[in-house]
């Protein structure tokens, strides 16, 4: 058995940083699993179907890649598919006071799941999924922050002529 990875988020939609991190997390693990989970504070863009479809997309020459969908304790999922890791991406200090309590719980469920954290691209930082959603929204530039294949996913959700 290899090395198994699963790297969750909600992917609303998929930018340059999360492929950023995928890409890297793909260098390490010899499978990662890229898990849209279905975060019930979060009110989605895209369904979880059309999400796994852009991560589907722009990761299909990343061979180690699989994509998944999960509904309940990230734990439990990383069980189920033989994963001894967590990928997460962290781009500011924020993010890690935030990290650290799920990683935390997680480590109190399952004590052998460990969690990888990888720092972001400098470029990406600033990087979020909701600020891609808004910049869109209003039709503005979003050339640099998502995928070519995402960016006209969202143009569509936007009824966006371009």
């Amino acid at each position: 058995m290899g090395r198994i990875a699963v790297c969750p988020g909600s992917f609303d939609p998929i930018t340059y940083g999360h492929l950023d991190i995928i890409k890297r997390g793909a260098k390490i693990f010899d499978e990662v699993y890229v898990v849209v989970l279905n975060n019930s504070s979060k009110h989605p863009l895209f369904t979880v179907g059309e999400r796994m479809e852009l991560i589907k997309e722009v990761t299909k020459d990343i061979p180690c890649v699989k994509v998944d969908q999960f509904r309940g304790l990230l734990v439990d999922y990383a069980k189920s598919v033989n994963a001894s890791a967590i990928i997460r991406g962290l781009r500011a200090v924020s993010d890690f006071e935030y990290e650290m309590q799920i990683t935390s719980m997680n480590r109190v469920l399952d004590d052998d799941l460990e969690t990888f954290f990888i720092m972001t691209n400098n470029q990406y930082s600033f990087l979020s999924s909701s600020i891609v959603k808004e910049v869109a929204q209003y039709d503005g530039e979003i050339s640099e922050l998502v995928p070519p294949f995402v960016e006209k996913a969202l143009h569509e959700k936007f009824n966006h002529q371009k």
